[in-house]
């Protein structure tokens, strides 16, 4: 089983003075912030990781990556063994030209490392303003940048004209090194029930990003199979996201975990909006967000706290190093996933605690997860 890492570049202090747009240098810095998370980084390779993974946010503390493609060809130059991944490339808000472009320079500096494009449509609101993209285009612009980058991928010249993107005659240089394995793991993820479809009959594989419970995923991977079989098509396992507490006591992995997952939460709803979910009423393709129960942070409401402890931590990978792999293996068979992305660092959790967790799960969970040949249970192949 493969397992990888991503990281968040995360300013979590600075929510509040960014939201209020008060003058001055935050408490923690962004330069601060990314010396940190560099220097975690760093440790991906030398700990035996076999992946690194970026994500892709622009404009708020939530990630400072500035890009996923940006950010994983410096790590492509910094490292000589790992494979590399986005969670996720948001092609709406971009000409989808460049997209392939960037990943095409990518793939030939990887000089043979494995590359995972992982896709999808995001669902901030000040992103798609910033970008000045209307969100109820995300749907449409989405399905023809993935269009776009499939024709790229299998024909020297393409071209395409659609709703959004008109091509003209082109090519793309470099030529990539590795296209058919590129196609091969083209992954793709969503939230919204109207687009697992989508997703199963374009033939790609799944990423999990965290974003449900493991018993929803359970059951959307089912779906998605069926679909697949029902095309043509064999079983996919999804990649998987899982934040990571792992320490020496129980006691401390679960308050390392509560505390910084409140926190994370509360950060992801201030980046999407689920602090007024209000604003989603209407806007096509994403009505299902407007029914999302507001959350206003931690300390605020401690019933709903406990409910977002019950909903968005328990179900982590914390603990013992025993007890993290024994969620992890009940995880993937829940999921069927066939490799992992551990995030050792969110909310405002120091790189010191996240450097003591991700070293203790390198040394006691991580070999005996490499050593796993992932199954994918029956109830999970579509039949």
């Amino acid at each position: 089983m493969k397992i990888g890492v991503h990281l968040y570049f995360q300013n979590y202090t600075d929510w509040d003075r960014f939201k209020s747009r008060k003058p001055g240098p935050p408490v923690i810095t962004d330069q601060q912030i990314y010396e940190e998370d560099l220097h975690l980084a760093g440790l991906v390779e030398p700990l035996g990781f076999d992946s690194y993974w970026a994500v892709d946010h622009h404009f708020t503390p939530y990630a400072m990556t500035g890009g996923a493609l940006q950010h994983l060809t410096y790590m492509a130059g910094r490292t000589t063994k790992l494979d590399f991944g986005s969670i996720v490339v948001v092609l709406p808000w971009y000409d989808p030209l460049a997209v392939v472009d960037q990943i095409s320079v990518l793939d030939n500096m990887l000089q043979g490392r494995q590359l995972t494009i992982g896709l999808g449509r995001g669902a901030a609101k000040q992103e798609f303003d910033r970008f000045r993209v209307p969100m109820p285009h995300a749907r449409g612009r989405f399905a023809e940048s993935v269009e776009i980058l499939r024709r790229a991928l299998t024909n020297e010249w393409f071209s395409f004209e659609g709703e959004h993107f008109q091509i003209p005659e082109t090519s793309i240089r470099p030529g990539f090194r590795n296209p058919e394995r590129l196609l091969e793991r083209m992954r793709i993820a969503w939230q919204s029930p109207d687009t697992l479809p989508i997703v199963a009959n374009s033939g790609h594989g799944v990423i999990m990003t965290n974003t449900k419970s493991w018993d929803e995923y359970s059951e959307d991977i089912q779906q998605v199979n069926k679909i697949r079989r029902s095309i043509g098509l064999g079983p996919t396992q999804p990649t998987v996201q899982v934040m990571l507490s792992c320490f020496d006591t129980e006691a401390e992995a679960w308050g390392v975990m509560s505390k910084h997952m409140l926190e994370s939460y509360n950060s992801s709803a201030k980046q999407y909006g689920l602090d007024d979910p209000s604003q989603f009423i209407g806007v096509k393709g994403y009505e299902h967000y407007a029914k999302v129960p507001p959350y206003l942070g931690p300390g605020t409401d401690p019933a709903k706290d406990e409910q977002m402890l019950e909903h968005a931590a328990r179900p982590q990978a914390w603990g013992t190093p025993d007890q993290v792999f024994e969620k992890l293996q009940f995880i993937q068979q829940k999921t069927g996933a066939v490799e992992f992305i551990v995030n050792p660092r969110f909310g405002g959790m120091s790189a010191e605690t996240a450097e003591r967790s991700m070293r203790l799960f390198a040394a006691e969970v991580l070999p005996r997860l490499q050593a796993i040949d992932p199954p994918l249970p029956e109830t999970l192949n579509g039949e």
